[in-house]
């Protein structure tokens, strides 16, 4: 294989990004930078052509950073260079801070950060600096960096951590900055309503003990989630929700009687005894009852210098029940103790409802595994033995009665019945399966019974395959999530400021304030402008530090994502990652490939053209009866057409030769008989003259021809054509109304691919493409138009799909784990293709519409709070509201039409 003669890489001829020719040699290159290298000084690497071959390019691509110079001449052959992997980026303007922190360490040559890949390619003089002045570089500007080699790429470790102790938003996102700051982690996601982290790491330098210590630093708990027990994680989420409600109950039957002391002692005049000290008794009742947890999150939270929500609420609680202390020592103050009671009792409320709802975005998972059957009836020695689902082997047959679950993936081996498919493909209608045909554990046996010899068990199944995609792309992060991101990571520390400020501004300029309170007062009956100065201070500061939300903000993208793709994978479209959701929205190109995606990927005869007398009939036994002897495609073809057409029992054959690339020949009831091209015909001294007229316009259709001659004579053709999927036109024309522009690839030839595009209704062919050269393809059609979509069988389209801005991958059966799909459709139609698209906007719209309600409340509530014009009662309750709205609007998802 051709080797680029400046980099020293193997170079396919036909992947080559550049050719020259020098001297009459030609040069391959693996990109065009190594060609303008080479241009300059051609001799200097003709004569160093011996050296080793190497895996990667170490010549920046253009639009990199090209290697300073240096006295001893170009900086890529005297220098060492490193790649770094980088933790804790958040936007562009991290990448930038990243490299411009590397240019400036003594001894770099040249820096180049990829903020999408998370890595950093350094030009170094080692004689100057190593790569550990430039993680302690990365590090000193306030990331995470790693000398990233081979052992990153192939011998990484992840895990997905099951979570504890987090209350909002800005707890996950200080469980996110421990685990990336941890040495030896390459990339950590923390999905807050899923209450799970998923991280990669280099076992050789950190290991999952390390990870759980680093989230039990931040004040966290962690575990390992077990794939043995996928019920656990749902176990405890209903663990948590029960302690939530009973810490509800507690704090409301304490605060309810006190709001009905309160309201009679302040509107009624009704005289209580010891008034201040019952409400003094009361809210600590609840405080040390219900409110421990909150106060202990927020205490570890404070104490690690990242205060969360629950940090808000204890603050705010606690400086509503100081008042009834200060009431008692200071003239002029006001006790709101009770009204300590009533913001936890509120908080508590809220936190309730907001789990139940993040509980119903989520249980798609649940709902999947609650799906698969408890135990299976097995064959052993003869016997039909009931054992529960984790016994069954691969191997083992499985009887299936009519109603019963197919207990595991497997091949049926004897019987014939429809099956409700329904869970994975999304699709009502039963299907019919039979002996080879293979079925989905967890789908529903409908009218016969099977034998099924299991192929697929545990881990390996189509429903743990299903449940992993889905809680993959939960964990993924949407681009757009990024800036709520950072908002959330600053926002509790601003808001106690805010509160602050809020509270010296109203004692410092009483009468600007006072004048807002009074026009206030005339239609919000909370606002009582004959409060004391001090009093309406801390009313409006507690306000302004129990209204604020970062849940809202921190919950809108996640919940969107857990509800879209639950609603996908309900409907056997499988999202892989969260930002082809994204991504999906710009996209104006969909690349279908022809073979297996747009068409069956199997050849049928759709044509029989008899000549001379010769009926349909006769015509297809005799070529089915020869070519029952071949297992070639085109000979199964034939055949299946003759048993779909009744012509019965096939007759007796001998002589039969297969002439290779041309046909077959042999006897026939006793007549000499030839199926197959012209090139046969004229082997075989046949005058195929008479059926020309037919074959030309077979073969302007896309038609695969094969002429039938009996003893010397031409009595026919057979048109076969590798056809179009059911409902292919349909989706076309329904995407073409999405807006979207189609183009088919093939391998074919112009005129039979432009036949099949035009049949589908596509426009845009590109035809004698190689399956090595479709990325390719790819990459300029982005270069013309923007992002593309590809749609693919994921196995030889693989590169172009990985290529594409999304990858949509049609799933073969029971294999939907394709990774180089960014969508996988169980279904394997093109009608699922639409119904991706649909989901993709759908979901994403919602993303959009939560960010915008969730800054719309804080931008509102926390301006309106500080003028004194909210009840510090009424701010938990508007704060759980907006957590509420977000999750209700993500919900929605699940009712979204998308056929």
């Amino acid at each position: 294989m051709p080797t680029d003669p400046v980099c020293g890489m193997e170079v396919r001829e036909e992947n080559a990004a550049a050719k020259l020719e020098h001297a009459g040699t030609i040069y391959y290159f693996c990109n065009t930078s190594c060609k303008d290298v080479f241009e300059e000084n051609p001799e200097q690497y003709i004569e160093s052509e011996e050296k080793g071959k190497e895996e990667s390019c170490p010549v920046p691509a253009p639009g990199e950073e090209q290697p300073a110079e240096t006295e001893g001449g170009n900086a890529s052959g005297a220098g060492a260079s490193s790649t770094l992997a980088l933790t804790g980026m958040s936007c562009a303007s991290c990448a930038s801070n990243i490299e411009k922190a590397l240019q400036k360490t003594p001894g770099v040559l040249s820096a180049s950060v990829n903020f999408p890949a998370s890595q950093a390619r350094i030009e170094y003089d080692p004689d100057a600096a190593s790569e550990d002045d430039l993680v302690a570089a990365v590090e000193k500007a306030g990331y995470g960096a790693q000398p990233k080699g081979e052992k990153d790429d192939e011998g990484a470790a992840s895990c997905t951590l099951s979570l504890s102790g987090m209350t909002c938003a800005s707890c996950a996102n200080n469980i996110e900055k421990a685990l990336s700051k941890t040495p030896g982690v390459l990339s950590a996601s923390v999905n807050f309503p899923a209450e799970r982290a998923s991280v990669s790491y280099d076992p050789s330098a950190v290991s999952a003990d390390d990870l759980i210590g680093a989230v039990g630093g931040a004040g966290y708990g962690a575990e390992i989630l077990s794939d043995e027990e996928p019920g656990g994680e749902g176990e405890q989420q209903d663990a948590e929700l029960a302690a939530t409600r009973r810490k509800m109950i507690v704090a409301w039957s304490i605060t309810l009687p006190m709001m009905a002391i309160m309201a009679a002692h302040m509107f009624f005049n009704v005289p209580v005894p010891a008034y201040d000290i019952l409400m003094l008794a009361m809210a600590l009742g609840v405080i040390t009852l219900s409110g421990k947890e909150t106060f202990a999150s927020a205490t570890k939270s404070m104490l690690h210098l990242s205060p969360n929500m629950d940090a808000l609420i204890a603050l705010g609680t606690a400086a509503a029940f100081v008042t009834a202390p200060l009431a008692a020592l200071v003239p002029g103050i006001d006790n709101y103790s009770g009204v300590a009671a009533m913001i936890l009792a509120f908080h508590l409320a809220g936190r309730y409802i907001e789990a139940m709802a993040r509980g119903r975005a989520s249980r798609a998972i649940r709902e999947l595994m609650e799906m698969g059957a408890k135990s299976a009836r097995v064959l052993r020695d003869g016997e039909e033995v009931e054992v529960p689902i984790g016994e069954v082997q691969e191997g083992d047959v499985m009887v299936v009665r009519p109603g019963e679950k197919i207990p595991a993936d497997g091949v049926v081996t004897e019987g014939r019945s429809s099956v409700d498919e329904s869970m994975a493909t999304g699709e009502s209608i039963p299907v019919t399966r039979g002996k080879g045909d293979e079925v989905i554990g967890a789908t529903v046996n409908q009218d016969g019974i099977l034998k099924v010899e299991a192929t697929k068990v545990g881990k390996d199944s189509f429903l743990s395959q299903v449940v992993e995609l889905v809680r993959e792309a939960q964990a993924t992060k949407v681009p757009i999530q990024a800036f709520a991101d950072r908002v959330t990571g600053y926002f509790v520390p601003a808001v106690i400021s805010i509160s602050i400020i809020t509270f010296i501004m109203w004692m410092v300029f009483p009468a600007q304030f006072q004048s807002v309170a009074d026009r206030a007062s005339g239609f919000l009956p909370w606002v009582d402008p004959a409060l004391g100065r001090f009093s309406l201070a801390v009313f409006a500061a507690i306000a302004v530090m129990v209204i604020a939300c970062p849940c809202a903000l921190g919950l809108a993208t996640p919940t969107a994502l857990m509800a879209g793709s639950g609603r996908g994978a309900q409907n056997g479209i499988l999202i892989r990652s969260g930002e082809a959701i994204e991504l999906m929205k710009d996209v104006g190109t969909i690349v279908f490939d022809k073979t297996g995606t747009l068409t069956r990927g199997e050849p049928v005869v759709t044509d029989l053209a008899p000549l001379g007398g010769t009926d349909e009939r006769d015509l297809l036994y005799l070529a089915a009866t020869l070519e029952n002897n071949s297992e070639h495609p085109l000979a199964r073809a034939v055949v299946a057409k003759a048993e779909e057409e009744g012509v019965g029992e096939l007759g007796d054959s001998s002589d039969f030769r297969a002439v290779t690339g041309r046909g077959i020949t042999g006897s026939v009831d006793g007549r000499r008989i030839a199926v197959g091209t012209r090139a046969l015909m004229e082997e075989e001294g046949i005058d195929y003259s008479a059926a020309e007229g037919a074959m030309t316009e077979l073969e302007e259709n896309a038609r695969t021809t094969m002429l039938v001659a009996v003893d010397g004579k031409v009595v026919g053709a057979l048109g076969l054509a590798d056809t179009l999927k059911p409902g292919s036109v349909d989706a076309v024309n329904e995407l073409r109304k999405m807006g979207f522009e189609m183009v088919m690839i093939s391998g074919d030839n112009p005129r039979t691919a432009r036949a099949i595009a035009k049949e589908a209704g596509i426009e845009g062919v590109l035809a004698d493409v190689m399956p090595d050269e479709k990325a390719a393809e790819i990459k300029r059609i982005q270069s013309e138009t923007g992002p593309v979509a590809m749609v693919g069988d994921g196995i030889n389209d693989a590169p172009a799909l990985a290529q594409a801005d999304v990858g949509i991958a049609l799933g073969t059966g029971t294999d939907v784990a394709i990774e180089s799909g960014d969508i996988t459709l169980v279904r394997g139609e093109l009608g699922a293709v639409v119904s991706a698209v649909k989901l993709s906007r759908a979901t994403f719209l919602k993303i959009k519409q939560n960010l915008f309600w969730a800054f719309f409340y804080n931008v509102v509530a926390i301006p309106t709070a500080m003028l004194g014009l909210l009840h510090p009662v009424m701010a938990p309750i508007a704060m759980a509201l907006s957590s509420i709205t977000v999750i209700s609007n993500s919900i929605r998802l699940q009712w979204e039409d998308i056929r």
